[in-house]
């Protein structure tokens, strides 16, 4: 028995990927960071994730 679900990974990683997009938004980097990480995010879906994962601009933290 085989359970696939073929869409499954795609609709992860557009959650994901929506995630990072509205974190680089309300973080405090300037507007050119801003865009040229949110294009990033949407030109390498998964590369840019993670990329972003590792070095991207953090939103600011609620003290």
């Amino acid at each position: 028995m085989s359970f696939e679900y073929p869409g499954l990974w795609g609709t992860i990683l557009l959650v994901l990927d929506i995630w990072a997009i509205l974190n680089v938004v309300q973080s405090r980097s300037d507007t050119l960071k801003k865009a040229i990480w949110i294009v990033v995010i949407l030109l390498l879906p998964l590369l840019g994730f993670i990329i972003w994962l590792l070095m991207g601009p953090r939103s600011p933290r609620k003290t």
